[in-house]
């Protein structure tokens, strides 16, 4: 893939014209709730002016056609969709390897816990990734970039969280941050050191919490390498008072928090998100209703994965129309992984949260952009294509938004811009 200009800014001016539909998720400055999710901002027959890498006017052709000047760069979107670009605010992009025959296993009958209870999971992709040298880990996070990049992803969290000691989880922070000097999508680092306990502390379990809270999240903090901390609060990783001991230390020393709970059963860590004012909850499949009305209350967003749950061959998704309903400001993301969500397509994202979770094709989009970007502190920068924002926009194949949703894993055929630049494909 050629990176090469991109993400810096493009032309000086560019008018794309001849959008059939634009949506430009114009609306008030923060995450988007109940019917304001299916408010799309659609505008027909319509042209996007961008100047220097920002949105300079987006509406209709009518109306804006007298500012598209000679010195203009003209971009003839061919009566087709324009989107934001998708805001994946939910991966684990940097690892090594693959768990294939973990895969195989699943389909033979083997639970995700008996898996990771023989050693397998997350623990062996730790092993692979702290094999793995700085710049073979760089190559397949570029692999796993290029892949999101082809279905319309301009922004991604990107975690550590298989390395568990210091070393490979500061390798992995500076493989994400090498990955976005390149510019070619947005990226907003995450430490998970608090992903599994490692095999060597298997029976020093506080003392690894220790590490993690006294040690290693005051250096990330110190060398400026994670915006936020994450956790995994569930049986098979860290309990809630350990993932509580995590968390605190990631708040007094600065980092926003986010958090893997509820996943595999009821009361764990999504209680503790609300009572500690986490960014987000993530996954939520298991959660009920009481602990819904506290998130809600504490300000922290839902981020729903249903590509995991597909993955993982599990029936049980998040309860997207009662979260919606309730007026929380829901976000859609991949999960991308090596083992629960081998999935780094958006569009495959927003077709499960459609089909399993009974999200309207409006409000999944709205949650894949937007309500991501405010997940994520960038929503003032990204995320809907108003004026002054980021130009990070997708001219896709079909017509429709709703088409988006509808063609279940289709070949995307698209366009990419980043801060106006198209990235060659």
């Amino acid at each position: 893939m050629n990176t090469e200009q991109v993400g810096m800014p493009g032309t000086a001016k560019i008018a794309v014209v001849n959008i059939g539909q634009l949506v430009t998720l114009t609306g008030p400055a923060r995450p988007r709730v109940g019917a304001e999710m299916r408010e799309l901002g659609l505008v027909h027959d319509a042209v996007l002016l961008v100047r220097d890498g920002r949105i300079e006017a987006a509406g209709a052709y009518a109306e804006l056609r007298d500012r598209i000047g000679s010195e203009t760069q003209v971009i003839d979107a061919g009566g087709r969709l324009v989107t934001p670009g998708f805001v994946d605010a939910h991966t684990h992009l940097v690892f090594a390897g693959n768990r294939a025959s973990e895969f195989e296993q699943r389909l033979a009958g083997k639970t995700y816990q008996e898996i990771a209870a023989a050693g397998g999971g997350i623990q062996s992709t730790v092993k692979l990734t702290r094999a793995a040298s700085e710049d073979e880990l760089l190559a397949e996070a570029r692999r796993h970039r290029d892949w999101m990049l082809r279905s319309g992803t301009t922004t991604i969290e990107a975690k550590s969280g298989y390395g568990l000691e210091r070393e490979t989880e500061l390798r992995q922070l500076r493989v994400i941050a090498r990955l976005a000097e390149e510019g070619s999508v947005k990226l907003v680092p995450t430490l998970l050191a608090a992903h599994t306990v490692p095999k060597e502390f298997a029976d020093r379990r506080g003392e690894y919490v220790r590490f993690v809270a006294q040690e290693l999240i005051p250096e990330v903090t110190s060398l400026g390498l994670a915006r936020y901390c994450d956790a995994f609060c569930d049986d098979h990783a860290f309990t809630v008072e350990e993932t509580r001991v995590v968390l605190e230390a990631a708040k007094r020393h600065g980092l926003g928090l986010r958090l893997h709970c509820e996943q595999f059963r009821p009361g764990t860590g999504a209680d503790l998100a609300a009572e500690l004012g986490a960014v987000t909850a993530d996954h939520l499949e298991m959660v009920c209703d009481d602990t819904l009305q506290r998130i809600k209350a504490a300000g922290v967003q839902p981020v729903l994965l249903p590509a995991s749950v597909f993955c993982l061959g599990r029936d049980q998704y998040p309860p997207a129309r009662k979260i919606i309903e309730m007026g929380l400001p829901v976000v859609v993301a991949t999960d991308f992984n090596p083992g629960s969500s081998p999935a780094p397509s958006m569009l495959f994202a927003l077709s499960l949260a459609s089909i399993a979770m009974k999200m309207l094709p409006a409000e999944a989009l709205t949650a894949a952009t937007v309500n991501a970007a405010y997940s994520l502190g960038l929503g003032h920068e990204v995320g809907s294509l108003e004026p002054g924002k980021a130009a990070d926009f997708v001219i896709h194949e079909c017509a429709d938004y709703r088409e988006l949703a509808y063609y279940v894993a289709a070949p995307a055929h698209l366009r990419l811009f980043v801060n106006g630049a198209e990235v060659a494909l």
